[in-house]
Formats: C-alpha cells, sequence, structure tokens
C-alpha cells in the first residue's frame, strides 16, 4: 500500500502521530492546520501546525509532573480546538488519552463515572468552562471528584521548551476508544500507535488524499469518525480541515454544505442519518447561491446505509453542483480503529437488489429492484491491501463461499489491541481463529453480510447495539431503566429493540407485566417514555406491554431480543396496552381528553413563554398539545436531541440571535428556554412588543385542524356509535357490532 505520491512533494511519516504533527510544524510551520467555526458559520478560530506542536508539548510537560507515561487521562471538552490541544498532549507525553463526552447540567453524570472507573484515569484534561459546569456535580460523585483536574487553556505555553519525547513504540497505546451506548459495563477499545497509524495510511490510501484535499467535519471527536476521520486523518496527510461542532450542523444542517461552499472542501461525511436531514431540512431558498461541485468525497458509514437516501441526496442537491458519484459507503468501528472497506474513488457507489427472504436464510439471490420481496443494498467497498475480511458461519467458525450470508471477521493492522482491562471479553472479540485455516486472529464484528463482485454488503446485526440517527445505545442499559420505572413490570422481561418504520430506525420496547388486571396502562407507559428519554437522550417510538409470562426468552431465561423484534413485526405478541410515536402521539388505550394550554404566571412574560410553546407546538406538533411552563421537552414531550436543537434555531431564527454551545445542551423545559432567551439575547422587548399585538406565528404556515377530524375518539361517528351502544348495553341486548376481544390485537383486513 505505497501512499507517497499522495504527500508530494512531502514525505509521508509512517511512525506515529507525534512523529507526523513534528514533520508538518517543520515542514509548514505557518500553515493552517485547522479552523474551527464555533458559531457554525463565519466565526473562525485558526490552528497552524506550530500552534498545535508548541500546545501539545506545553500540555505533556504539564502532565509529566504526575509520572503519566502510560497512564489514562481522561479528556472532557465541548466542540473545539481545545479538545484537540489535550489529545495530542497525551500523545507527547506517552499518555493513553481517554476522550469522552463533557458533563451537562441537569444530566446524570452515571457515563463519565464507568468511564472513569473502569479506565482508572490518573488525570483529568478539560476545558475551564467545562471543569465550571461540573464543579457542583462533582459532589455525587467523589471518586472523580480526587483525580486532579487541568484547564488546558490555563497551561503556560512556555513549559514546551521542557518536554521531553518519549520514545514511542507501535504497541504503545495512544487512547482508549469507549464504545458509545454502554453505561453499566463500558468497553473501552485498546487502539495503539501503531492501529492509529495504519488506518490513517489505509484512509489516505482509499480517500486518495493529496496535498490538494480540503477537509470539513461537524463528527464528535470523542467518537471515532469524529475523532480518526475528521481531526487525526487531516492531521496525518498535512491537508487543512474545517470543522463545527455537531450541534451547530443539528440545529441547521445547512451550515454543513455552506462550510462546503465557502471553504471549497473537497472531503467531507457523516452517518446515514446526515445525509436524510439535509434532503428533508434544507430549504430552496437555504440553497440559494451555494457551491459544492468541489464535493469529490461524501462517506458514509458508522450506522446502516439505505440506498434511497443516498439516491435522494443525490438528486436534491444535484442543482448545487453535487456529483451522485462523489457518495462513498464504506464500513468500519471503533475496533478496526475506525475505517475497513471502501469503493475505489473512481467508481460509483453500488446498488444491487436482493431477495429480502432468501437473505434472513443467509442466501444470496440477487432480484430485479422492482421484482416482489426486493431488498437494495449498498455495497461498502473492497477489501484493501493488508487486510482480510472473511464471511464465516457463526456456529462452525468456517469461511464461506460467495452467495452466503455470514458475519464479517477481519484481520487487519488497523485492529484494537482488545477491550481495556476485559480480557475474557477480548479474546472473545479480538482473537477469532476459522476452522479450516491457519490465518488470523480475526475480529468478530457481530454484523452480518456477504461480499459480491469484490463488493462488501452489510445485510444486519448478530449484536443487538442500537443505532439510531447516529446515536448508539446497549439495549441492555435501556432495559434496566424500563425495569426500574414501574413495580408492575416483571423484572428481567423487557426487550429493547431498533426496527426500521417507513424508512426510519425506531426505538421499540417491549415489557412484561406482572399479575394483575388493570384496565388503564397509561401511566406505566408514560413513566417509560419519560425515564428511557431522561436517561438514555434517545425517546422510544414505540412501546407494548405484554402479558405475563408471554415475552419470548431462551431455556436459560434471557431475553431473546430478536425473537422480540420478529413478534413485533408479524403481530403475535400478546399486547395488552402499547403506544406509536408514529400513529398516534398522544394516545395509548383510549385518547386523554383535550387540556387548555396553561400560560405561566409569575414573573415571565407570557408574550415570550407563548412563542416558546408555539415554536415547540411547531415541531412536536400533536406531542406538544399540553404544555405547561415546566413541561420538559425531552422526558415529558419525547422529543430527541435534533428537535430540541430545531426548538432552538427556530427561535434563533425569530431573534436574530444565537445561544450560546453550553445553553443548548442544558435548555430541557419551556421555563428553561425563556430563561436563556432573557439571559442571552439581550433586550427583547421591540420583538416581543410586534408579538403582543399580533398571535404568536414563528415558521408555520399550518392552519389549526379540528380535533374532530384526525383524532378518532371526537369523531362524530365514533361519539354516535358509543351512544348506541351504551343504550344496548342499558337494555341487556348484544352488542350487533363487536364483541370484545380478551386482549388488544392489530389485524388488518386486506381488501
Amino acid at each position: 500500500m505505497n501512499i507517497d505520491r499522495l504527500f508530494a512533494p512531502y514525505k509521508p511519516t509512517t511512525t506515529h502521530l507525534v512523529d507526523s504533527l513534528e514533520y508538518w510544524s517543520r515542514e509548514k510551520p505557518d500553515h493552517l492546520a485547522f479552523t474551527f467555526l464555533k458559531d457554525g458559520e463565519q466565526d473562525e478560530v485558526l490552528v497552524t501546525y506550530t500552534d498545535l506542536h508548541d500546545a501539545a508539548r506545553a500540555i505533556a510537560a504539564q502532565l509529566a509532573q504526575y509520572d503519566i507515561r502510560g497512564e489514562r487521562v481522561l479528556l472532557l471538552y465541548g466542540p473545539g480546538v481545545d479538545f484537540l490541544k489535550g489529545f495530542l498532549g497525551c500523545l507527547y507525553a506517552g499518555a493513553i488519552a481517554v476522550p469522552a463526552y463533557p458533563p451537562r447540567r441537569n444530566r446524570s453524570m452515571n457515563r463519565i463515572e464507568s468511564i472513569s472507573d473502569d479506565a482508572k484515569p490518573k488525570v483529568v484534561l478539560a476545558s475551564s468552562d467545562v471543569i465550571e459546569r461540573a464543579e457542583t456535580m462533582l459532589e455525587e460523585f467523589p471518586r472523580l471528584k480526587a483525580i486532579p483536574w487541568i484547564a488546558t487553556e490555563n497551561v503556560p505555553l512556555n513549559l514546551k521548551d521542557d518536554w521531553a519525547k518519549p520514545e514511542l513504540q507501535s504497541d504503545d497505546l495512544a487512547f482508549l476508544q469507549y464504545t458509545s451506548g454502554s453505561t453499566g459495563n463500558p468497553k473501552g477499545v485498546m487502539i495503539s500507535h501503531g492501529n492509529l497509524i495504519q488506518n490513517l495510511a489505509m484512509i489516505a490510501y482509499a480517500f486518495e488524499t493529496d496535498q490538494t484535499t480540503r477537509g470539513m467535519s461537524w463528527l464528535p471527536s470523542y467518537h471515532d469518525m469524529g475523532l480518526v476521520g475528521g481531526l487525526l486523518n487531516p492531521l496525518f496527510t498535512g491537508c487543512p480541515v474545517v470543522f463545527m461542532s455537531p450541534m451547530a450542523f443539528l440545529q441547521k444542517p445547512v451550515r454543513w454544505l455552506r462550510a462546503i461552499s465557502n471553504y471549497g472542501t473537497t472531503i467531507s461525511g457523516g452517518p446515514n442519518f446526515a445525509y436524510d436531514l439535509c434532503t428533508q431540512h434544507i430549504t430552496d431558498e437555504e440553497m440559494e447561491g451555494l457551491d459544492i461541485s468541489s464535493w469529490a468525497l461524501a462517506y458514509n458509514g458508522a450506522e446502516p446505509i439505505r440506498a434511497a437516501t443516498l439516491q435522494n441526496f443525490g438528486r436534491r442537491f444535484a442543482s448545487i453542483g453535487f456529483d451522485p458519484s462523489a457518495l462513498y459507503p464504506c464500513y468500519g468501528m471503533a475496533e478496526t480503529t475506525l475505517f475497513v472497506t471502501g469503493k475505489t474513488r473512481a467508481d460509483k457507489p453500488t446498488f444491487q437488489a436482493f431477495d429480502n427472504d432468501s437473505l434472513h436464510e443467509h442466501r444470496v439471490v440477487p432480484l430485479s429492484p422492482d421484482a416482489e420481496g426486493a431488498r437494495v443494498l449498498v455495497g461498502c467497498g473492497k477489501v484493501l491491501p493488508n487486510e482480510d475480511v472473511a464471511i464465516v458461519d457463526p456456529q462452525t467458525y468456517k469461511r464461506l463461499s460467495q452467495g452466503k450470508v455470514g458475519e464479517i471477521w477481519i484481520n487487519s493492522p488497523s485492529v484494537g489491541k482488545g477491550y481495556w482491562n476485559k480480557p475474557a471479553r477480548s479474546q472473545q472479540t479480538f482473537e477469532a481463529k476459522l476452522a479450516d485455516s491457519t490465518t488470523g486472529p480475526y475480529l468478530r464484528t457481530g454484523d452480518l453480510g456477504f461480499i459480491r463482485d469484490d463488493d462488501l454488503f452489510v445485510t444486519g446485526r448478530m449484536k443487538d447495539l442500537i443505532i439510531i440517527r447516529g446515536v448508539n445505545r446497549y439495549p441492555q442499559d435501556i432495559e434496566l431503566t424500563v425495569e426500574q420505572t414501574s413495580n408492575r413490570l416483571q423484572n428481567g422481561a423487557v426487550g429493547a429493540f431498533a426496527i426500521d418504520i417507513d424508512g426510519r430506525e425506531r426505538l421499540v420496547i417491549v415489557a412484561e407485566v406482572q399479575r394483575a388486571r388493570r384496565k388503564d396502562w397509561s401511566d406505566v407507559i408514560q413513566s417509560i417514555r419519560h425515564d428511557v428519554a431522561a436517561e438514555h437522550d434517545v425517546p422510544p417510538d414505540g412501546i407494548v406491554l405484554v402479558r405475563f409470562g408471554s415475552i419470548p426468552k431462551t431455556s436459560s431465561g434471557k431475553i431473546q431480543r430478536h425473537a422480540c423484534r420478529d413478534s413485533f413485526k408479524d403481530e403475535s405478541l400478546k399486547t395488552i396496552a402499547s403506544w406509536f410515536a408514529w400513529e398516534n402521539a398522544d394516545q395509548v388505550s383510549m385518547p386523554t381528553p383535550k387540556v387548555r394550554i396553561k400560560v405561566a404566571t409569575g414573573k415571565e412574560d407570557p408574550v415570550l413563554v407563548e412563542l416558546v410553546m408555539s415554536q415547540i407546538r411547531e415541531v412536536g406538533r400533536e406531542r406538544a398539545k399540553n404544555l405547561t411552563i415546566e413541561t420538559n421537552i425531552v422526558s415529558d414531550l419525547g422529543l430527541d436531541s435534533l428537535e430540541r436543537l430545531q426548538i432552538a434555531n427556530g427561535i434563533e431564527e425569530f431573534f436574530g440571535k444565537r445561544f450560546p454551545e453550553e445553553v443548548l445542551q442544558d435548555i430541557d423545559t419551556v421555563a428553561a428556554v425563556v430563561k436563556a432567551i432573557r439571559e442571552n439575547f439581550g433586550d427583547l422587548s421591540q420583538a416581543l412588543g410586534t408579538l403582543s399585538k399580533s398571535p404568536v406565528t414563528l415558521s408555520s404556515n399550518r392552519s389549526e385542524i379540528p380535533e374532530s377530524d384526525y383524532d378518532f375518539a371526537q369523531m362524530p361517528e365514533y361519539r354516535r356509535l358509543l351512544k348506541t351502544k351504551k343504550l344496548l348495553a342499558s337494555t341487556g341486548l348484544p352488542n350487533p357490532y363487536f364483541s370484545v376481544h380478551e386482549a388488544t390485537v392489530r389485524d388488518t383486513t386486506i381488501i
């Protein structure tokens, strides 16, 4: 795998990233390495290679005072260049970086504590604002509080002269990449300096990056795609990159395309949901004046890739210069540092149709895309030099021939060293051996797929990881939360899984109830919605309560999530109550009566409160009918983080102001939004004065639809039927319309 030509007239550094940054600080001392858009628009923070090299040396010298070589350092930063300096400072000190999401007000620090308890860091590096935010929260977490915390922007730059370069070996650990999702038992992938430099070289080879490449990223820096692909790969190749906060993109997706247009970006990408978000939310008016014809490679990975997503994105943005052949589906994961497979840059993405029933039977049967039962899959690219991707029977451990679906196993110099402090789990996952070959060892991915015409197709997952809108969650954590919501639920009898409904991944929870007759389960369902959204930041889309003893389990008593999913799909669950966001946002078994919206009392301006509520209703629609000043946007309404950012963006657009980044993370109630507007937007009298003279309308053009037009319980025909039923019941006559079933069913008659 020769990448020398891509670096010309420079030379690639193939030892480790410390040598790489040293090299660029000598060859391009004053060249721009990173541009961080603080507001996602025009407020730039510019950093050169010399700036990074000096900051990393100073931080490393500070860390050396703690005898840090080979020890773990927890990194807690918001988006920005401070994280990058802190991460590089760890590498320069010979320490092991542990990136994690920083603490947020009004949110649990359980995940951070779990990572800290597992990694046992000797020092915490953070920014001053994160340390200030965490001070009061740390009272409840004494083990975290006992660790020294260092605000890296306060580290004197002259300490750089005290830096002693460590002798780094290929097998020395560079960082622990904690796989997103688990709070109870987090898994930190051990990535060595050799793993990292090999994967960066592989990305450069596959993407064909050269000295004309310009990058752009909005991805989280504490996840593998954002860290390795978005920040470290440009640093390895010596190519400048522009980046912004993930929230800046999620709040207003056009900022991604605007940055690509403004800076002439050639390589950028994200998970599948990001492309859907752009297609669905970027308006024709926002596209005016944009030119994204420079975008030569648009990578898509980290979650299932949908053919319709890529095709719709290509059509939608062709008018502003996007070339659909730039779409670059790829495959990878934290356990392989990041990248595994990708197409040749000159090749167009592959879309092929296969018989869906045959795929479930682990057979590959090509079909015409318009044939009945056809499922269109996206090829994730070719196997690259120096790696082996095997399709393996997960029962026999034998390599399968073409035309068979099996588990994807990977042998590559990019595969990590295992999970930190988990030898048994590491051996099971990272040291698999084929029964019919001496090659290996292999990483067991838990993903199912096949290779056809040298293209890897991923068909599903053996493992139960839930991925929704780029957010990873382990079902065990969600199930535990559900069990603890109500004593009316059976312990050890909850299943959480993701399922595709109308082209979107949905979180569905199936929970078994205890032996007790009860007509109304709405309070239990509401508690599940509240607690799961509050604890995991992913609101459930569907909740099904089933009879005692009916949830699928193994002979040893473990939940069979795949069987739960299959029973949900074929409607064979013994359901006693259910709620589905895609059917009716506010109904469980019977609709709740419409409640008059309460406006805040006390000191808050009712006009401002109503403006906030109007925007929440605009995004939440039927879920936001019953608002009060203390309504929690996340846990009470079930709005996810993306919808919360859309609410904030509508308010920002109205006032022509911006919420600070840290405020966006914390506003979760109507009152909190009102307070944030007061504290950050200055004088509101003129804007509110115009509202007081007319009804509150922000961006919606929809007229109010009578409830009797969409709420079945309010429809006049149904109300007349209820009256007739009541009359018949009083006479003792049998019901001529229908009989009452023992349990709720969802039978559908096809005419």
